[in-house]
């Protein structure tokens, strides 16, 4: 499909630009339970998701329904972790070849990125697209506007 995303009817009212002619009446609806960690996920990326989960409740936007991009979203997350990890221990680059002269030097080596420099921006750059999908990003936060729940009033009790 060319162009770009549809916006669900739900952030359309909530930005305040909802009109009746752009709205799908036969729209889905999203499961109100809170979503559940699958048990696929490893026991770092199940915290992660448990995080993730509590910033879109808060928000007022956690659904069941989201269970497997949240899934996704706690996984690629584990994975930059992860590669991070490996960067930090092995550098960015390594030696793959080289060659020595009679005396032990080294004459000439082919020196070549790290495999997980490249697998840590591809896990990053799929992390962002889905936390943009959430509004768990500035940009993406940016173009949407919550009505907050008013607070308790701690005096209320008093009267």
């Amino acid at each position: 499909m060319a162009g770009r995303k549809r916006i669900p009817d739900h952030l359309k009212i909530v930005a305040g630009t909802a009109q009746p002619c752009r709205m799908n009446a036969d729209a889905p609806v999203a499961a109100s339970d809170l979503p559940q960690p699958p048990e696929w996920l490893s026991a770092r990326a199940a915290e992660i998701f448990a995080d993730l989960v509590s910033v879109i409740e808060e928000m007022g936007i956690a659904s069941a329904s989201d269970t497997a991009a949240l899934a996704l979203a706690a996984s690629r997350l584990e994975e930059v972790e992860i590669c991070t990890a490996a960067v930090e221990d092995g550098g960015r680059t390594f030696v793959s070849s080289a060659e020595y002269d009679s005396e032990g030097r080294v004459t000439s080596q082919q020196i070549k990125g790290h495999p997980a420099v490249a697998q840590r921006s591809e896990a990053m750059r799929h992390a962002q697209s889905l936390l943009a999908e959430f509004g768990l990003t500035p940009a993406a936060r940016a173009k949407v506007s919550v009505n907050r729940k008013p607070e308790a009033n701690p005096f209320k009790a008093l009267l």
